[in-house]
């Protein structure tokens, strides 16, 4: 009898002293029993690193520590990439140390997996976790984002990133993925130029363009909200949209230097280039612009009710 794949469970964290514990707790609980944790530190300093470590001494053999040299925050990505560096198993999975698992997470995903060898990640849906501490945040509930798509639908190369890119599928997070260890290491893992927001979703668009992906349809992941997370520091600072274009910005160079020829991803990409291009207007409020970019998506959707398919295509995939 063949024996069950590994899978790597990689927990990056900083400063996630309130969740850490829950979230390994996670991991320690799952149904599917052949998996290795890797818990990596970015230069914590609020007894995170303490929590990590006495879990790896009461479990060595299953749970490993590591760290940047020198105690250094080097961001997300970097993080993330350790963890790759170190893992062993067939499979990785990534948790956030503010998300949470339900127990049967691992085992569903490592069947479907397994038995699709020639899927090279699958993503579920997720939670959006506001009443983890019985109280909601801005008086918002828990919801699922509705799957826009078929469950258990395979995904060639290229096709997912352009309907990521449109806001046609909801984007998962790492949290909600599992993806094959070798092709992870061959794409050269998560950008370091990212270190948080963004940082996902630049792994994801080199993923779509390597391999096939299906999505699963399950909601198995609890997507935790609060006010310290990335995503919440990010949207305080009025720097979402900035971020967003940086990384059209990237995934446009990316698909150049990679020799790209996926018209749809190219029409995507420079839509939403088009859409998050503050150059013309960068000295106005930050209202106005919102103002302008709310102009442009109603410009784009009436150029999708009147222009002919082939000529929006012309449009925007002409160099």
């Amino acid at each position: 009898m063949n024996k069950p794949p590994l899978v790597s469970v990689v927990i990056i964290f900083l400063n996630t002293g309130q969740f850490l514990q829950e979230a390994i707790e996670s991991v320690i609980a799952q149904t599917y029993e052949h998996w290795e944790l890797l818990l990596v530190d970015d230069g914590s300093s609020d007894g995170s690193s303490e929590i990590a470590k006495q879990y790896v001494s009461q479990n060595p053999s299953r749970m490993s520590y590591f760290e940047h040299a020198g105690h250094q925050n080097l961001g997300m990505s970097v993080a993330r990439n350790l963890g790759i560096q170190h893992a062993k198993g067939s499979y990785i999975a990534f948790l956030d140390a503010d998300d949470y698992w339900l127990s049967n997470k691992l085992e569903n995903h490592v069947r479907i997996l397994d038995s699709h060898p020639e899927v090279g990640m699958l993503f579920g849906s997720m939670k959006y976790w506001f009443s983890w501490a019985n109280r909601t945040e801005k008086n918002q509930q828990d919801y699922v984002p509705k799957f826009s798509i078929r469950a258990q639908t395979l995904f060639n190369p290229a096709l997912l990133l352009s309907y990521f890119l449109e806001g046609n599928v909801a984007v998962p997070g790492p949290s909600a993925i599992l993806v094959r260890r070798e092709i992870a290491q061959r794409i050269g893992g998560f950008e370091a130029a990212f270190r948080g927001m963004y940082e996902d979703q630049a792994f994801y668009a080199k993923i779509c363009l390597s391999t096939s992906v299906l999505a699963t349809g399950d909601c198995l992941v609890y997507y935790r909200q609060h006010s310290n997370s990335c995503c919440s520091t990010a949207i305080r600072s009025g720097q979402t949209n900035a971020l967003r274009y940086r990384f059209l910005k990237w995934l446009e160079t990316y698909g150049h230097e990679n020799n790209v020829k996926d018209n749809k991803v190219w029409k995507a990409v420079r839509r939403q280039l088009w859409l998050y291009d503050n150059s013309s207007h960068y000295m106005l409020p930050g209202s106005l612009q919102n103002n302008i970019r709310w102009v442009k998506k109603w410009i784009l959707r009436v150029e999708e009710w009147l222009l002919p398919s082939s000529l929006r295509d012309w449009l925007w995939i002409r160099n």
